[in-house]
Order: C-alpha cells, then structure tokens, then sequence
C-alpha cells in the first residue's frame, strides 16, 4: 500500500515520470492506477481526480497517490441503464457498486462506471449504500444535478423500497419516526408477506437520512436480514443486505411529465 505526498520541484515534468520517480511502481502499473482513479493533482486552486498520464506539471505541485491493490483488483458488477433522458439517466446500481469514489479509487462507483459507459459527465444526486441495490439517479450536466438535488431536498421525488427481516413482522402498517443523528426522519413500512421466518417489507421513506431504514428497522428489534452494521450478520460471514431501491416517482425535469419507474418483480427481492 502507498500513501503518499509529492511535491513537484521540475516544471513540465510529466505525471508519468514524476510517479515514477517516487514510488516502486511500474509505468504500466502507474496507468492502470491513474485510470482507476486514485491519483490527485493539487493546484493553487483546488484538488481533482487526475487521469492523465502525460499531465505537464509545475513547480509547486502536489501530486497525492493513494495505491491499494487489493482495492484496486477489485471487479465491478456492470449497472443496467434503465431509463435515459440525455441530461440524467436511471441505473440499477448492483450491491456491492458504491455510490460515488473515494481517495483510493472510483472504478468500483457508479458514477465513474456510468460515465464510462455512456461517455458523459456524471453528477451524483442522491446515494445508495454499497451493500443496498436498486434504482439510482445520475445526472450529466450540472443545471440537471442542480435540479435533482431541489427535488430530493424539497421532498418530491418519491423513494419505495423492499426489505426482508428475521421473523414474522407483527405490524401490518407502521410509520417510524425516531430522529437520525438529531435530524426528523420518517418511514412508512408496510408488510406484503411473511414466511419461513422471515418478512417482506415494503418501505417508503420521507426523508433521506444517511442507513435510515436499517436504523429505523433496527431500532424497533426488527433488523434487515445481511446488516452487519445495525443487524446481526457475522461481519466475518456476511449475508448480502436485503434492501432494495425499487421504485422512483417523480416530474422530470426536462418534459415536465410524471416518472414512475419501477423494477421489474423478476429482479425484486423476494422471500
């Protein structure tokens, strides 16, 4: 693993060579990394995400590489596009695909498969959890992100999902409200069926708080089946998360007519 701070001292060096020179790593190995997202290009300005093998550097520079191997072996599941409007597209984000990237790399997020896939800029609007599969938003230009991110802030994009709990749920409808880290939180949980000892729940949430369904359902002794923060997966053996973004109802922003997509059942959870 490398971590690790370089202070540019030769104007137009490459970024190539300047890697190089300062790490173990190999040319071919450096532009696997630099595709995969894990190399950082600090200005006077700002730090971004930089690619570009041949980058002309300056003095003063600060170049940021954060190599991890076995993170950046790891393989994707490709997204599905479900729905595309040019200026923001809909995807199934596979468990296991995050969100958006980190320091150490974004080959694995949505954001960077997508705009791999299509060949446009991508803008994050809302976020699913790793371990959480299901229907997500991404925009293409920033006036649409801006436009996302007024709609899920004003509460008018609708959000359903399923999950799947141990045991027989005892409430038929329910509506949970208990505050996350100190904000209003609010979900109303209905179930469609219980057997072999477990039940599925329909979940439509209000607000969008960071693991609200799983603490919301947790809270109340009723975990999501694979939680091993809130539940009670083994994290040495863990079942994936039975929590799943189904469906999206909303007025694009672009024809102004109401969207209601949903999965298909055969790619719903199910007991």
């Amino acid at each position: 693993m490398i971590e690790r701070k370089i202070t540019i001292k030769t104007d137009n060096q490459l970024l190539i060579d300047a890697l190089t020179e300062s790490t173990s790593l190999s040319k071919q190995v450096l532009k696997i990394a630099l595709d995969k997202g894990c190399v950082w290009l600090k200005t006077s300005k700002k730090i971004n995400r930089i690619r570009r093998v041949k980058k002309p550097l300056k003095i003063g520079n600060e170049v940021f590489i954060y190599f991890n191997e076995k993170i950046l072996a790891s393989t994707p599941i490709q997204p599905t596009l479900l729905l595309d409007k040019k200026d923001y597209s809909i995807w199934l984000k596979p468990a296991g695909v995050f969100s958006q990237g980190s320091k150490w790399g974004d080959h694995c997020a949505l954001t960077r498969l997508v705009e791999k896939s299509l060949d446009r800029t991508t803008f994050l609007v809302h976020r699913l959890d790793r371990a959480t599969s299901g229907l997500m938003i991404i925009a293409h230009t920033k006036l649409m992100a801006k436009k996302f991110s007024q709609l899920f802030a004003e509460r008018h994009i609708k959000k359903i999902y399923l999950a799947v709990v141990e045991g027989n749920f005892p409430h038929k409808n329910i509506s949970l409200d208990d505050d996350i880290d100190g904000k209003h939180a609010l979900s109303h949980i209905t179930k469609l069926k219980c057997n072999t000892g477990k039940s599925l729940l329909k979940v439509h949430i209000e607000t969008g708080r960071k693991h609200q369904i799983r603490k919301h359902l947790s809270g109340i002794n009723f975990p999501i089946i694979g939680d091993r923060l809130h539940g009670k997966a083994e994290k040495n053996h863990p079942e994936d998360l039975q929590l799943q973004a189904i469906n999206l109802v909303f007025k694009c922003p672009i024809e102004h007519k109401l969207i209601d997509l949903e999965l298909s059942k055969d790619r719903q959870l199910t007991l």
